[in-house]
């Protein structure tokens, strides 16, 4: 009874409904008449697509800011292609705008960019008054101070390439990244003269130049860089040919995927690209005409993009002051931007945990720091970094030095690396996610084309190239083996070209993107790439080529994978776990050591002869898994039988690691 009365009701309002509108159809003007008809046949059209709808009107004002921030970088970026600017060039120009203002400040000492442009200057005075010249290679293994900006910015300005070493790289690793860069000279600290004349023999008759206090042995091939530097004037060499644009900068090593690190191409384009996207994404407030702005807290390493580039190219092109911390320390991480003023600082995943694991502190609220930026963050302890520090905004950044598929999130969207408009049709995004099959090959349509990713599916993250295109543009390794390696071709339409990144993501409806795992043979250790092959030489090396793999393996609560070695001996053999210590220990810097060994009997291989390196990464350090011996390195440096204990320790933070 009650439903037929409710029926009769809504055929009597659905009744009355028609007669008003036929009253007010018969009342009306053409054009109302028309915007109805427009409305009623828009009604499908909303019905159909009202997800889609929804999802551009909820992102649209992310989308918004995104764009005009990146209109706005590119105008600048396509600017300096026009006027074939430099890195070096614009820094000039700054320094002869604003010489007194500031520019770096380390260990308490500042310098103006007037005192970073005469020191640089002379840096160029004494390799141009060596010989070099545009396209030439100098090696910079220096730790991080002022001064290792002013080489490689005076090198810069010759068009010298400056190749920056990672200063923690000894013995086989060092050599093969200065071989690889074809230097033609080497500049190195003080503090690393002992670990430059342990393979002084293998560097034929390259010239080496010490910066510091000259107390290194006496030979022709060693320069006081000193000495030198107190000889020449403060201005520009005259150089014939001036930079290019285009012309490579830098050499910035990653270890790839695979094998000793390689020298990924670092032009100036590239890095005013970085600079832009650092300044325009971020926010970030010049400093012009006295007028106060931001200050970056650098902690990172200048010999990665992270600390070298997003950390330097603020202050060198728009005058954003940087503060360089020659290491990273947990325990004055807030107490030094408060000290400088810092409003920006800078992270890895790995030093949010130890940021997180010092004792609560005034200071952790006390500072200025509105904008954190980095890269590594998880998703567990995001929240509890903003909480705790009372950081108003975080961007994390995910991208790869050799690649261009470089993203970012600019809303605070917790977890998120980064985001693809909603407002731009899919076509034309300039990164993607791909299927792939268990291997991590690209798996092809009926048309022979790459398939995307449907929201919430993990994939294969590739940036699309645009050679001209600063922003898509794909410069790769030295190496053009190994960079062709991470090239994709005939992607979405024939003779279309991206870059693998290696790395599976995943995509959500709002088009943000979330960082899943990483492929290929390495991983991530204290915020540096270990490549297992490298230590898996190492290893073959100390004890006699036992067979050896090595992985990474995950720890609870904890950013990155641990390196884990297992290792296989016989009956006949014996291994002496102190002399692998210390084997270890001298041929690998303390990232790249494994914290697990696992001793075994044999190391099963697949029929096609490849490790099962996956089952043992599963299996991890858990001694009740296995029957094989399993070690753990301490802090006393000592390898300790892993127990159940032990494990429960580790898992729950019991341990430092």
């Amino acid at each position: 009874m009650h439903a037929l009365l409710a029926l009769m009701a809504l055929m009597a309002g659905a009744a009355a409904a028609a007669w008003a509108a036929w009253a007010a159809w018969t009342n009306w003007g053409l054009l109302p008449r028309l915007l109805l008809l427009n409305l009623l046949a828009a009604v499908p059209f909303i019905v159909k697509y009202r997800r889609r709808i929804h999802v551009v009107a909820k992102t649209l004002p992310r989308d918004i800011k995104f764009l005009y921030r990146y209109c706005y970088g590119m105008i600048r970026s396509k600017k300096w292609d026009h006027d074939n600017e430099t890195v070096s060039s614009l820094f000039t120009k700054r320094a002869t705008k604003y010489p007194k203002s500031l520019c770096i400040i380390c260990e308490s000492k500042t310098w103006t960019f007037e005192e970073v442009e005469r020191y640089s200057n002379k840096v160029a005075q004494v390799f141009w008054t060596a010989g070099l010249r545009r396209g030439d290679v100098v090696c910079v293994f220096m730790p991080n101070c002022a001064e290792y900006i002013c080489v490689w910015l005076g090198l810069s300005k010759l068009g010298v390439i400056s190749a920056l070493i990672n200063s923690n790289l000894r013995y086989q690793p060092l050599i093969h990244c200065i071989n690889v860069a074809k230097a033609r000279a080497m500049v190195f600290e003080q503090s690393l003269a002992e670990d430059v004349f342990a393979i002084e023999d293998s560097l034929g008759d390259l010239p080496l130049y010490c910066l510091g206090d000259f107390k290194c042995k006496t030979t022709k091939r060693i320069n006081s860089l000193v000495s030198l530097l107190d000889e020449m004037p403060p201005l520009m060499p005259p150089i014939v040919t001036r930079p290019n644009y285009k012309d490579c900068l830098l050499y910035i090593y990653t270890s790839g995927t695979t094998g000793m690190p390689k020298a990924a191409v670092i032009p100036n384009s590239k890095y005013l690209l970085v600079v832009v996207a650092t300044v325009h994404m971020l926010g970030l407030k010049w400093w012009d005409n006295n007028k106060i702005g931001d200050i970056m807290y650098n902690p990172l390493p200048l010999y990665h993009t992270a600390g070298g580039i997003v950390g330097t190219g603020a202050a060198l092109v728009d005058g954003i002051p940087t503060v360089i911390r020659p290491k990273f320390s947990a325990s004055n991480y807030w107490s030094d931007c408060i000290k400088y003023k810092c409003t920006v600082a800078q992270y890895i995943g790995e030093m949010c945990r130890y940021l997180l694991a010092q004792p609560h502190r005034p200071e952790d609220s006390k500072h200025s720091v509105r904008i954190m930026v980095g890269n590594g963050m998880r998703h567990a302890i995001w929240q509890d970094m903003v909480d705790r520090f009372k950081i108003s905004q975080v961007n994390e950044v995910y991208g790869a030095t050799e690649g261009n598929a470089n993203i970012i999130n600019v809303d605070n969207t917790v977890g998120a690396v980064g985001f693809v408009p909603s407002l731009l049709p899919v076509r034309l995004h300039p990164i993607a996610v791909i299927k792939v099959d268990a291997t991590n090959v690209p798996i092809r349509g009926p048309d022979g084309f790459c398939v995307r990713c449907a929201p919430n599916e993990p994939g294969m993250f590739i940036g699309l190239i645009s050679q001209g295109n600063a922003s898509r543009e794909f410069h790769g390794y030295i190496d053009k083996e190994d960079s062709d390696k991470k090239i994709l071709t005939n992607v979405f339409r024939k003779g279309e070209k991206a870059f693998l990144s290696g790395d599976i993501l995943v995509m959500d409806e709002m088009g943000y993107l979330f960082f899943k795992d990483r492929t290929g043979d390495s991983f991530k250790w204290k915020g540096e790439n270990v490549s297992t092959a490298e230590v898996e030489g190492i290893i073959l090396n100390i004890t006699g080529n036992c067979a050896c793999i090595v992985y990474g393996v995950s720890i609870p609560m904890v950013e990155g994978r641990a390196g884990m070695a297992a290792i296989a001996i016989d009956d006949k053999q014996d291994l002496d776990l102190a002399r692998l210590a210390a084997g270890l220990d001298r041929m690998l810097p303390s990232f790249a050591r494994p914290l697990f060994l696992r001793i075994m009997k044999d190391i099963e291989i697949t029929g096609t002869f490849k490790l099962k390196k996956l089952s043992y990464t599963k299996e991890g350090f858990d001694p009740d898994v296995t029957k094989d011996a399993i070690y753990f390195r301490t802090n006393s440096k000592v390898w300790q039988p892993m127990t159940t204990q032990l494990y429960k320790d580790i898992c729950q933070g019991r341990v430092k690691l």
